[in-house]
């Protein structure tokens, strides 16, 4: 072995993988969300306070809030209604036509560098769109996975970030493991 230590690999699309730098960097994006019952005693962990009057920490009922992905699904319960989960913009219809006409128009490590990961974690929550989202990721990807790879395996000795600037993180990965495998095959000739 080359390497000093094992690399751990992240989870791929759903598998989590608590090791993983990149699922601990996913799992810290925010997610909207409500509140569906008023939430005692947390209000000074969730709610971002100005300063002033000491009050009881209470999220009264309805709450729009920001949570972590983690704390999301460490609260969520579908049985007893605590919070109810918005789509996030880029996963939401808009985003969804736009990227069923062309994914490759959009920049989705400027709007989310870890898309299709955080996608598919929205798929653990009760949504009427699920299906529709877990579609949109599966397209949206298929879209992308020919340019990568034709991208990948005919950059050879070239400057690669313009390729890979627009890239979720994902694809990035799979661009460099294109990347890999070609300068191996390189190095064999």
């Amino acid at each position: 072995m080359s390497e000093a230590y094992l690399r751990v690999e992240s989870g791929a699309l759903g598998l989590q993988n608590f090791l993983s730098l990149a699922n601990i960097l996913m799992s810290h994006e925010k997610l909207p969300v409500g509140t569906e019952i008023p939430m005692l005693r947390l209000g000074a962990f969730l709610l971002e306070r100005s300063g002033g009057a000491e009050t009881d920490n209470l999220i009264p009922q309805r709450s729009k809030l920001e949570l972590l992905l983690w704390l999301t699904k460490g609260i969520y319960d579908n049985k007893h209604r605590i919070l109810s989960m918005e789509l996030p913009k880029i996963y939401q219809e808009g985003w969804r036509t736009v990227f069923s006409a062309d994914a490759n128009v959009v920049d989705l490590h400027k709007m989310g560098p870890h898309f299709y990961g955080f996608g598919s974690q929205l798929l653990h929550f009760d949504n009427k769109e699920n299906v529709v989202i877990s579609q949109s990721l599966l397209q949206t990807f298929i879209g992308h996975f020919h340019r990568i790879m034709d991208c990948s395996q005919n950059a050879y000795n070239e400057y690669t970030w313009a390729l890979v600037a627009r890239l979720d993180e994902m694809e990035r990965s799979l661009f460099q493991t294109g990347q890999k495998g070609l300068n191996d095959f390189q190095y064999w000739e």
